[in-house]
């Protein structure tokens, strides 16, 4: 099963160190120990399910899909490096039942492995025109709309974890932070993200429903089923307004300079706040709140770093 495992996706996780699939995990699989043990993985899952398969791997940067043909018909076998976002996939997809969301046919979570319906993989919303692959993805996220899940992580947690170790306490107790936070961001950027952060974290219905929350226009994929689905949840309990930031950072290369920068990213955030129900005030606020977090993980300077200053800005002016 050796062929069924690229070898650009098997150099790449090999360098991941191990990630906790369980809140306080004392141990984690390192991707090299994981993509060694794959393809014995992929060969007793295909024997196991009684599956086929039948056209070219697919890889991302976490997990390799191999289209195979088995009991159910033509479906899709994922198999994930085990790490905490993905440790719920098989939840959420089984939650939404496939109502806006890829259907769930079979899972063995601890192996983090899925048997997915065959979606295809050449038409999703990359080159679609950039207004009507919001309007899209808004539409998806009002389907994709229903209760938290208990067993999800939860977005209170993250932003208690970010508040107290990342833009938030760090920079008032202790020296700055190792990348030099204000190297990055600007001092005004962390302290709105803090006390956004706060402000947000307070709301009593923070964690109530289940969210996607990396819905943007390459994790949408057409279907005979339905037009667009979704698929690659990293499920969260939290606030439907969370889910809108990744739709203003990728294709971020159409959104031009200057004003005409500004005038793309909010009109992205309007459609999708439209077309999902969602407050666009809440919206703005938590992609700042995202934005300040994923510009911290960034070298100063960088290209991601300075395109997370320009949609703060965006979404202050």
């Amino acid at each position: 099963m050796t062929g069924l495992v690229p070898e650009p996706f098997a150099s790449q996780v090999s360098g991941y160190p191990g990630d906790a699939v369980e809140p306080g995990a004392s141990y984690a699989v390192p991707g090299d120990v994981w993509v060694r043990a794959l393809p014995r993985l992929l060969a007793d899952l295909l024997d196991e399910w009684a599956l086929t398969p039948d056209g070219a791997t697919r890889w991302g940067v976490c997990a390799v899909v191999v289209p195979v043909t088995g009991p159910e018909g033509p479906a899709a076998l994922k198999v994930t490096w085990p790490h905490l976002e993905a440790r719920a996939e098989h939840l959420a997809l089984r939650a939404w039942g496939g109502l806006g969301a890829v259907r769930l046919l079979r899972a063995h979570p601890h192996r983090f492995a899925l048997l997915l319906e065959r979606l295809d993989p050449a038409r999703d919303l990359s080159a679609a025109p950039v207004d009507e692959a919001c309007a899209v993805i808004g539409e998806l996220l009002a389907q994709l709309s229903r209760p938290a899940l208990p067993q999800t992580p939860s977005l209170s947690g993250y932003v208690a974890r970010q508040l107290a170790t990342g833009f938030g306490g760090t920079l008032e107790r202790h020296p700055p932070l190792p990348n030099r936070a204000t190297d990055v961001l600007p001092r005004r950027f962390l302290d709105q993200g803090r006390r956004l952060a706060a402000d947000l974290v307070a709301d009593p219905g923070i964690d109530a429903d289940l969210l996607h929350t990396d819905l943007h226009f390459a994790n949408v994929l057409g279907s005979e089923r339905q037009r667009w689905l979704a698929i690659d949840p990293k499920p969260m309990s939290g606030d439907r307004a969370f889910e809108v930031a990744p739709v203003l950072w990728n294709r971020a290369d159409e959104l031009g300079s200057g004003s005409a920068l500004r005038w793309s990213l909010r009109r992205r955030l309007d459609i999708v706040c439209e077309h999902a129900g969602i407050d666009v005030d809440r919206a703005r606020a938590w992609t700042i709140v995202r934005e300040v977090d994923n510009a911290l993980q960034e070298p100063a300077g960088s290209a991601r770093a300075s395109l997370s200053v320009a949609v703060i800005k965006a979404m202050n002016d």
